[in-house]
């Protein structure tokens, strides 16, 4: 038995924690199938704390307070009964500046405005360095270099945060980097979030004009002494070469000869008090890619291809001299960049180069591309660098579809793009904001792929701090729309889903607790605006981009706001209610709200027999899925007419971003799980596999961003980079592959794949808190193999495939079962031969030859208002004109396709 090192909070690195008392995990690797914890003893300092318990994860901090600047050396052994582990390796946490009394520096700006400055300081240091910490932050952003060597591996620090209220300060070690004598720090402010443009309003300077430094540079001697330099007037401001930049329009950047300027600074007044420390991985630059094509577009362009749409910039290595230009775009119009989906963003970088060879890239902005358009140089090497918010990958999909694997491979690729300091819609076009409603639906998918939990729990202090007095929570997070009543449903319930997501993927109950008045005070909000208990009227996003939705207007959905708007009002109520059990609150208000909500919901939107007001497929997905139908046969109904709607759409998705994470797992609710895979695996536009017939990398905004003629959508809102229809992927690890948590941070696993004849194998990975998860099964030979790991710590419920549940504790566990004989349902209805996928393609075909449909999704909806008649009369029905000529005769070939 070994135990790994502890691990503070959520953080990978624990340099500059921001809380005195961290908590602690730890996972175990055991071979003994008996073994479980029954204590646990933390060593620090030679104190040994032992405490009585089974927990590993997050467990209390045990010692005193650290201090300010403190470091510590933590090491952890377990027990199971009298046996004990050898002690784990020691972990080090060191404490950041925690009070604003710690600071002695002041911000500092240039006396005299002007682009992308470089703030120096030059200081003589004594012999005997024993180490050096730089603690820094910006208003804008900040790349600092010591003696000419980089700071850090940080990109665009300090990040974007409610700045008015949270500024991220970095702790960095910067020992190696000084030397006895003279030393210099520079550091180079670009425009970032702060001063650049934000939104499509055109505006800039949304938080200040002016940039800013503050850092604090704390050097310790061999003989005790400290000896601190922080910014004050003392240092000077210089000219960075860098001409302009911006995060929508790029950078501008002259490396030719030129004097330097030297200019003085001020000191600028700014609260200490909002200063806070990193809860999760920053920026940085995660991979490399090469370019996989180099061509001359019909207009004569140099156009490069990297073959993967992401996020970054673009490295060149050219000789001067002249200019050089880069473009970028995600996609090709008629051979040339596709720009028109950037809006006013420019996304141009351009460099005015001296004689000589050069190594070109930006790095104070970030582009969203596939494609670039180089002008200005004729031989040059190019490459993609990709950069994102550095999280840890903790998930993993594959099956036996390899369109599906590539599906789930762009919502990754997406995830990477947008996690880019805070959950962003689109990492392209004049907007880049952190949408609610986005990582609402999408924050279950995120968590199993990476860590996410301190990247979520930092921009939901965010969302806390720029929430509204009463309760309205904006629309983006940080807010810069600035709307006055910003209550949207779906959107403003990323309050109270999100930090359930994150108690429910890693166990963190804190975030409840600290979270628990920002998602109450939502919830009271939205109640205080319903009509007898419902939420009707006000401006809804509704069911968002519903592909039936014309390209100008994404609301026009078809389920009804209000319909959304009061389910969701149940969901968060009920939230709330179990938040409130967890952090030991009285639950009884939200509960008995939410129990109000879901009666007010059926006596307002819901008939007797169980048809759901707006009859679209979203409304019933919310009914079924969220318990919203207190009568059984209102639940049978609105399951067999949520199976309809699918069938009659022929399988192509119906749904927005409201709908479309709830579908699958309603079908299965509604005990049809083969055709939540023939939802998923449908590849007509809209579908989910759409896009990678065409040969998307990322997930789309739009079902349709891209047209079947190889056009772009005519909206104006088209991104090809947009995380949020990717949540489907949730599914597909809970269900098709079937690991699921059972408990909160996977302390308990429910293990229940649903096999289907399409799939032949699937397995699904997951670093939970505890260790690694992963299911995997496989259909041969009439049988069916399952094998489960469960990490120690934690146990399973196995559902075996055609019956049987076992609970397993860790460990690794194979079954081998008959697989299950697909159910046989006999071909006597219209519906019955919608549901039989062969019959079907071969029922369409015949449609086709005799003109009585134009394809399989045409076939379906004219066959909708027939799904009860007999099935060989379709083709009568279809033949309205001439039922006994190409009616009749399409009916003699369906009859003989179907014995």
């Amino acid at each position: 038995m070994t135990v790994s090192p502890v691990r503070f909070e959520h953080l990978d690195s624990a340099l500059g924690v921001g809380t005195a008392t961290p908590r602690l995990s730890w996972q175990v690797r055991t071979e003994d199938p008996e073994w479980a914890q029954t204590a646990y003893e933390l060593e620090s300092g030679g104190t040994v704390v032992r405490v009585e318990s089974a927990e590993q994860v997050l467990v209390p901090w045990p010692f005193e307070p650290l201090a300010s600047r403190e470091r510590a050396e933590v090491r952890v052994r377990v027990a199971s009964g009298g046996a004990w582990s050898d002690w784990s390796g020691p972990s080090t946490v060191e404490a950041g500046l925690l009070a604003p009394e710690d600071w002695s520096a002041r911000f500092i700006s240039p006396a005299h405005d002007g682009p992308a400055p470089i703030l120096r300081r030059t200081v003589t240091l004594r012999p005997g360095i024993r180490s050096a910490r730089l603690y820094a932050t910006a208003q804008g952003v900040y790349e600092a270099t010591l003696n000419g060597s980089r700071v850090g591996d940080e990109v665009l620090a300090p990040g974007w945060t409610s700045y008015e209220h949270r500024l991220r300060y970095q702790t960095h070690d910067v020992t190696t980097l000084l030397r006895e004598g003279e030393n210099t720090l520079d550091v180079l402010l670009g425009n970032g979030w702060f001063r650049g443009r934000l939104t499509w309003s055109g505006k800039s300077a949304f938080y200040g004009d002016r940039l800013a430094l503050l850092a604090q540079l704390e050097v310790t001697y061999e003989d005790g002494t400290t000896e601190v330099i922080g910014t004050d007037e003392q240092w000077s401001a210089h000219d960075s070469g860098i001409l302009a930049d911006d995060l929508y329009d790029g950078q501008r950047t002259d490396l030719r000869p030129r004097e330097s300027t030297v200019d003085s600074v001020e000191v600028v007044e700014a609260d200490l008090g909002r200063l806070v420390a990193p809860e999760g991985p920053p920026v940085r630059v995660t991979q490399v890619l090469p370019a996989v094509r180099v061509w001359e577009s019909p207009s004569g362009k140099t156009l490069v291809d990297f073959g993967q749409n992401l996020v970054g910039w673009v490295r060149l290595r050219a000789h001067g001299p002249g200019e050089v230009t880069v473009r970028h775009a995600e996609v090709l119009e008629d051979g040339e960049l596709g720009v028109r989906p950037l809006r006013s963003a420019k996304a141009t970088d351009s460099y005015l180069l001296p004689e000589g060879e050069h190594v070109l890239e930006p790095n104070l902005t970030f582009h969203g591309f596939r494609y670039a358009e180089v002008s200005g140089v004729a031989e040059f090497t190019a490459e993609a660098v990709v950069v994102g918010t550095d999280l840890r990958r903790t998930g993993w999909f594959d099956c036996s579809d390899e369109d599906l694997n590539q599906f789930h491979r762009n919502v990754v690729w997406g995830m990477r793009g947008n996690f880019l300091d805070v959950p962003t819609d689109c990492p392209q076009r004049d907007e880049r904001l952190g949408w609610t409603g986005d990582i609402q639906v999408f924050s279950p998918t995120a968590s199993f792929l990476f860590d996410t939990a301190g990247f979520l729990s930092s921009w939901l202090g965010d969302l806390a701090a720029d929430q509204h007095k009463d309760g309205a929570v904006p629309y983006v997070i940080p807010d810069v729309l600035y709307d006055p009543e910003p209550t949207a449903t779906a959107w403003g319930d990323a309050a109270a889903v999100v930090p359930w997501v994150l108690y429910q993927r890693f166990g963190d109950a804190e975030i409840l607790a600290r979270q628990y008045e920002s998602m109450r005070a939502w919830v009271d909000k939205i109640a205080s605006l319903t009509t007898d208990g419902v939420w009707a009227g006000g401006f809804q996003f509704g069911d968002w981009l519903d592909p039936t939705a014309p390209p100008d207007n994404p609301f026009a959905a078809q389920a009804y706001p209000d319909v959304v708007a009061t389910a969701y009002l149940a969901r968060s109520a009920e939230i709330v209610a179990e938040s409130a059990r967890v952090i030991g609150k009285d639950p009884a208000h939200y509960a008995a709200l939410a129990a109000s909500t879901r009666e007010a919901f059926v006596r307002h939107y819901v008939t007797p027999s169980g048809r759901v007001l707006s009859d679209a497929p979203t409304a019933y997905a919310l009914a079924l899925e969220w318990a919203l139908l207190p009568e059984a046969s209102q639940r049978a109904h609105a399951a067999s007419r949520l199976a309809d709607l699918v069938r009659g759409n022929g399988f192509r998705i119906a749904t927005g971003f409201v709908g479309t994470p709830l579908m699958t797992d309603a079908l299965v609710k509604a005990g049809r799980p083969d055709l939540a895979y023939r939802l998923l695996l449908e590849k007509g536009c809209p579908s989910w596999l759409y896009p990678v017939t065409m040969g998307a990398t990322t997930i789309w905004e739009r079902w349709d961003s891209m047209l079947p003629d190889g056009t772009i959508n005519p909206g104006e809102m088209t991104s090809f980079n947009h995380y949020a229809l990717g949540a489907v992927a949730d599914w597909m690890h809970r269900s098709v592959a079937g690991l699921a948590p059972a408990a909160p941070g996977y302390r308990e696993i429910v293990v229940k794949p649903l096999p289907y004849k399409a799939l032949t194998h699937a397995t699904a990975r997951h670093d939970t808190p505890y260790g690694e998860a992963e299911v995997s099964w496989r259909r041969a030979d009439s049988q069916l193999t399952l094998e489960v790991t469960v990490p120690p710590g934690s146990r399973a419920t196995v559902h075996l495939p055609g019956g049987g549940t076992e609970v397993v504790r860790h460990g690794r566990h194979s079954w081998t079962v008959a697989e299950p004989a697909p159910e046989q349902r006999p071909v006597r209805t219209v519906r019955d031969l919608v549901d039989a996928p062969e019959l079907w393609e071969g029922a369409v075909s015949v449609l086709v030859s005799h003109e009585l449909a134009r394809d399989a999704a045409d076939a379906a909806a004219q066959a909708a208002p027939y799904f009860d008649a007999p099935a060989g009369d379709l083709p009568i029905f279809l033949a309205r004109k001439d039922p006994t000529g190409s009616g009749e005769a399409a009916r003699e070939e369906l009859v003989k396709l179907l014995g």
